[in-house]
């Protein structure tokens, strides 16, 4: 659809040789009732639209500087354009009065900073432990692999295989971290739209590179995970 394939040409645009620091963080576009949401870490990246109660369309994957004022992305997934997964690409972009402007066939998509992308929780997370039957179990991340995102007040998750290009789901919306406790209120759900505006909590606990989750999933089930940044 032509509004995805924006959105696909629009990150492109948007991972540039500036500072990384200048676009590291939470950023949000609105239009015709759509929201986006673009969320930066330091070397990875989402940019997913929804509707109110209604999940459009996801992408995103890894970025790093190319040098020259450019950066190299690669593609990692894409919900609209499955072919995209393993596309690699660079470009410019500007910056105006602290947005973020991007320009497609000549239209103009202005960017809204959300946050700075700090935190104790700000970054990018592989699941690296579940514990099953009261033990720890290991999770080596391979091609098939789920990872979260997280700026300092928005996060997403994301289940996918980057040899095959499938994708499984994702949600997201914003969360907050406070004494040991880590609580997200759910904004979008690929699998469930009836799950939007729901509030999860957790116990959370960050050492290091290390996050340890603990709590009930959406469905009422006892999760007990080990994350790695």
């Amino acid at each position: 659809m032509k509004m995805f394939s924006l959105l696909l040409a629009c990150l492109f645009t948007v991972v540039t040789g500036y500072a990384q620091e200048s676009i590291i963080g939470a950023w949000k576009a609105a239009a015709n009732g759509v929201n986006q949401v673009l969320l930066i870490t330091p070397d990875y990246f989402s940019i997913t639209a929804y509707e109110e109660k209604k999940f459009l369309f996801t992408m995103g994957g890894t970025w790093r500087s190319g040098g020259s004022g450019q950066v190299e992305v690669k593609v990692e997934f894409n919900t609209d354009e499955k072919s995209q997964v393993g596309a690699e690409t660079t470009a410019p972009v500007e910056l105006e009065n602290g947005q973020l402007v991007t320009y497609q066939g000549g239209a103009k998509t202005t960017w809204t900073r959300i946050d700075n992308g700090t935190g104790p929780l700000a970054g990018y997370w592989k699941i690296t432990g579940r514990e099953s039957d009261g033990k720890m179990n290991t999770i080596t991340p391979g091609a098939r692999k789920t990872v979260k995102i997280l700026s300092g007040t928005r996060f997403q998750w994301i289940a996918i295989n980057t040899d095959t290009g499938e994708f499984f789901g994702t949600g997201g919306g914003t969360y907050t971290f406070q004494d040991g406790a880590y609580t997200e209120n759910i904004d979008f759900f690929s699998r469930d739209n009836t799950r939007v505006g729901a509030s999860l909590s957790f116990k959370g606990k960050v050492e290091g590179n290390s996050w340890d989750h603990s709590g009930l999933s959406s469905k009422g089930e006892a999760i007990h995970e080990i994350w790695s940044k």
